[in-house]
């Protein structure tokens, strides 16, 4: 190791640029993020994976905006499924 190190030309943020997903803060319900952890644990993957493709599967396969209801009604589903 170097006795000094010189971060002058240091950048602030993430060390590696994430492509085609924004971090965002949401709030879910306890016992959904529970399933969806569950759910997750069961099959290998990570929750937020689980979500992201329940939230995709609505998006896709239903051309009318995305509401509340619907989001809570395909989580529904999928917690069911589970």
């Amino acid at each position: 190791m170097k006795a000094t190190y010189d971060f002058n030309a240091g950048k602030r943020g993430a060390v590696i640029p994430s492509s085609g997903k924004t971090r965002i803060t949401i709030h879910v319900d306890n016992d959904v993020l529970e399933s969806f952890r569950a759910k997750a644990a069961l099959e290998g993957k990570g929750y937020q994976t689980l979500i992201n493709e329940a939230l995709r599967q609505l998006v896709e396969s239903n051309t009318t905006p995305v509401t509340l209801e619907n989001l809570r009604q395909v989580i529904r589903e999928e917690l069911h499924a589970a």
